[in-house]
């Protein structure tokens, strides 16, 4: 099993356990910050099983109907993730405002305290998990989900010290203001996740600093002449890059053929945790604006 594939089962085995705790004493207690945690944690429960589908998906084989794979599922899955916390941030917001309007005591104020205690902690080594592996693969779909879980470490220790500043000072209204904070800073966080999806199901170019490692590696050899059309796109842990070569006129097709070899192969060199996908156009001479002109019709 891919170590990618392993982190979504941990995730989906804490926010399982998660939200079996916040429900219970939530719903007990009535605390708007606690059911509001139980929310978030259930929301993490579906949209880690639906990362650990969207990744074993994704690593299938291209096929007849799909010639380039199923990774842009990827994507799709950071923008599904995206979408359902700034949702659930809605309904806690809508759940804060009402216990505002309609105050109501807390009950059950130490077990709340204890499972809050717990449910940090467990978050804590969970995003460290969830960083390493996401460092160690690049995977889009992993670097949500620590993102995500980072936003349930702020949100849970927030939820902590306000059960702690309820039980000294005894103000009720502690508990759905800082319900409203956390919903604010949950679609504050899941814009970025959100962002990042849209653009790679769009087909949006690699970065500057990406493009930039590229045109150095073209620019210094000394095998071509020239190159244009330089195309690059990112689907799920999969870079595509296609680009053309000027060779001189004289130079034979086995030469410019190691030339290209050996440019594709430090061109990889730069996404070794990714899977590139380099296709070469080989030109005896600068076609650019013939190609420009026939890209127009």
């Amino acid at each position: 099993m891919r170590l990618e594939k392993k982190a979504t089962v941990v995730s989906t085995s804490v926010a399982g356990v998660l939200v079996l705790m916040k429900m219970t004493v939530g719903i007990l207690s009535g605390s708007i910050a606690v059911l509001a945690s139980a929310i978030d944690s259930f929301l993490d429960l579906t949209v880690s099983l639906f990362n650990y589908f969207a990744l074993n998906t994704a690593e299938k084989n291209p096929d007849e109907k799909f010639n380039y794979g199923r990774s842009k599922i990827e994507p799709l899955a950071a923008v599904v993730e995206g979408t359902v916390i700034s949702l659930s941030a809605v309904f806690i917001l809508y759940e804060a405002l009402i216990k505002i309007a309609h105050p109501r005591e807390m009950q059950y104020m130490a077990s709340s305290i204890w499972v809050m205690l717990a449910s940090l902690i467990i978050t804590i080594f969970l995003v460290m998990f969830l960083n390493y592996v996401a460092k160690k693969t690049q995977n889009m779909v992993i670097k949500a989900d620590a993102l995500h879980y980072k936003t349930d470490l702020y949100s849970n220790g927030a939820v902590l010290m306000a059960l702690a500043l309820i039980s000294m000072t005894g103000e009720q209204l502690i508990d759905p203001i800082l319900g409203v904070g956390i919903a604010i800073f949950m679609i504050y966080s899941a814009v970025p996740i959100i962002k990042e999806g849209v653009l790679m199901l769009l087909d949006a170019a690699l970065s500057e600093e990406e493009l930039q490692q590229i045109k150095d590696i073209l620019e210094s050899d000394t095998g071509i002449t020239d190159y244009h059309h330089l195309k690059t796109r990112e689907s799920g842990s999969h870079i595509y890059i296609s680009v053309h070569l000027v060779f001189n006129v004289s130079i034979s097709l086995y030469d410019a053929h190691l030339i290209s070899d050996k440019i594709e192969a430090k061109i990889k060199e730069l996404f070794e945790n990714k899977n590139a996908h380099i296709l070469i156009h080989m030109d005896p001479y600068d076609d650019s604006d013939i190609n420009e002109i026939e890209d127009e019709y």
